[in-house]
C-alpha cells in the first residue's frame, strides 16, 4: 500500500542500487542470513536475520558512505569530507574515506561512547568532540563545511547514500528468494528507502515494514500529514534511530514504497536485544534490534518467510549492561520487592532460607531502619532477585506470603 505522499517519485531507481552494488564489491561484506528457530515458532513461518551487525565498522552505514564519497568530483575529494554522528555513520565515513584516500573530519558529541570515538579515529578520521546533543554537533559540522569547503556527508538524506543502503535489499533477495516480508528499523529513513527501492522493483509482492522507537517516531505523523514533520522526541536506548525529522529524499520513497511503519516501546527493544544475545548469540545494538522487537510484539501479523534486518552491533559495553538488566526485568526475570522483618539476629537468614527453597537467586539486599513508619523493632528489607520468568516470580511471592511475610 502507498501512503500517497505528494513528494516526487523515484529519486533513486534500481539501476542506482545495482551500480552501488558493483561499486561496493570487495569493500562491503555480503553479510550472512541466519535463521531464528524461536521467532519462526512465534510467527508460524521461517524468520531470518540479515546480520548487518557483522558488517565492517559494525553497521550498514559503510555502504552508503562509500558510494556517496566515491561519487565526488576530484576537486571535492581534494577538499575532504566532514560528517556529524554519535557512532555508526561516523565510523562508516571514516573507513570509506580512508579506503578512497580522502581526508575526513568527523564531529561527535562530547558524550559519545569512548569505544565509538576510538574506533572512528582508528579508521582514519580527525575526530572533533563538540556539543552535548547531535543537533549541536551537526551544526558544527555544517559550519566547518561552509568555512573549509569540505563536503558534508549526510547520514541519510542523499540519493547516493540511499542507493548504497539499498544493496542490503538486493542481498536479501539473493539469499532468501522466497522472502515475503522484510522488517527494518527506521530513523531518518535511508536504509528503509534503499531496501524498498531495490525490493519493490524486483519483487513488488514483498512487504517492507519499517520500525521506529515509540520515543522518536517522526514517520507516522509525517506520513499522515504528507510531508516531513519535526516531532518532539524523548530519550530512547535506540540512539541509532533517534531522529526527530525524516529526511526529504527518503521520505518520498518511504511514503510510496514502504507498506507500513510501526513503533515499539523501550521494554520491547530491550527484550529484543536480550533475545538476540541469548538465542541467536548475536551482539546487536537497540536500533538494530527494533525489527525483532516488532516481531515479538505482534508475531501473528507478519507473513513469512520474514527477514529482519539487524542494522548494527555497535553498543557501548556499559549501556549493554544496563539494557540487559532492563530486558531481563521486562521479561519477568528480575523481581524487586520489599518486606518487613523483626529486627533480631537470624531473621534475615530465615528469609533467605525461604528464597533458597523457592530457587530464587538473591542479587542485592538493602536494609532500612530509619523510616518513621517502621515499628521500634522492625526493619524493612528490599530484595532484588533473579528468577526464571513471570510464573516463577509469582511462585516466589507466594512462598514468601506463605511463610508469613507481607510482600510489597
Amino acid at each position: 500500500m502507498s501512503f500517497g505522499t505528494p513528494y516526487p517519485s523515484h529519486p533513486v531507481i534500481l539501476d542506482d542500487v545495482r551500480g552501488a552494488q558493483k561499486m561496493l564489491s570487495g569493500v562491503a561484506r555480503v553479510t550472512p542470513l541466519e535463521g531464528s528457530r524461536y521467532l519462526s515458532g512465534l510467527v508460524g513461518a521461517p524468520v531470518h536475520f540479515k546480520c548487518e551487525n557483522l558488517q565492517r565498522t559494525g553497521s550498514f552505514k559503510l555502504r552508503g558512505a562509500y558510494v556517496r564519497i566515491s561519487g565526488l568530483r576530484p576537486e571535492e575529494r581534494a577538499a575532504g569530507v566532514v560528517a556529524a554522528s554519535a557512532g555508526n555513520h561516523a565510523q562508516g565515513v571514516a573507513l570509506a574515506s580512508s579506503l578512497l584516500g580522502v581526508r575526513s573530519t568527523v564531529f561527535m558529541p562530547m558524550g559519545a561512547p569512548l569505544p565509538k570515538v576510538a574506533a572512528t579515529r582508528e579508521y582514519g578520521a580527525d575526530v572533533r568532540l563538540h556539543g552535548q546533543v547531535v543537533d549541536e554537533t551537526l551544526a558544527a559540522a555544517q559550519e566547518y563545511a561552509h568555512d573549509t569547503g569540505a563536503v558534508f556527508i549526510h547520514p541519510f538524506d542523499h540519493r547516493d547514500v540511499i542507493a548504497g543502503q539499498g544493496t542490503v535489499g538486493l542481498e536479501i533477495l539473493e539469499q532468501c528468494p522466497e522472502v515475503r516480508t522484510i522488517v527494518v528499523g527506521v530513523g531518518g529513513g535511508g536504509l528503509a528507502a534503499g531496501i524498498a527501492v531495490a525490493v519493490k522493483a524486483l519483487r513488488p509482492d514483498v512487504k517492507v515494514i519499517g520500525v521506529q522507537a515509540e520515543a522518536a517516531a517522526a514517520y507516522p505523523p509525517s506520513l499522515a500529514a504528507g510531508h516531513p514533520l519535526v516531532v518532539d522526541t524523548s530519550p530512547t536506548m535506540a540512539d541509532g534511530i533517534h531522529v526527530g525529522r525524516p529526511g526529504d529524499v527518503p521520505f518520498g520513497i518511504v511514503g510510496e514504497l514502504v507498506d507500513e511503519v510501526r513503533t515499539v516501546t523501550e521494554d520491547q527493544l530491550s527484550s529484543a536485544l536480550l533475545l538476540c544475545l541469548e538465542r541467536a548469540k548475536l551482539v546487536v545494538e537497540p536500533a538494530g534490534a527494533s525489527p525483532v522487537a516488532a516481531l515479538l510484539a505482534r508475531p501473528e501479523s507478519f507473513t513469512g518467510p520474514v527477514v529482519a534486518v539487524l542494522s548494527g552491533g555497535n553498543v557501548d559495553p556499559l549501556l549493554m549492561q544496563r539494557i540487559l538488566r532492563h530486558g531481563m526485568a521486562a521479561a519477568g526475570r528480575y523481581l524487586s520487592l520489599r518486606l518487613r522483618l523483626a529486627d533480631r539476629p537470624g531473621a534475615l537468614a530465615t528469609l533467605l532460607g525461604v528464597l533458597s527453597v523457592a530457587d530464587a537467586n538473591v542479587l542485592d539486599v538493602g536494609h532500612v531502619r530509619t523510616d518513621p513508619l517502621l515499628g521500634l523493632t522492625e526493619v524493612e528489607v528490599e530484595l532484588h532477585l533473579e528468577t526464571k520468568g513471570p510464573e516463577h516470580c509469582a511462585e516466589v511471592a507466594a512462598a514468601l506470603r506463605g511463610a508469613g511475610y507481607t510482600v510489597a
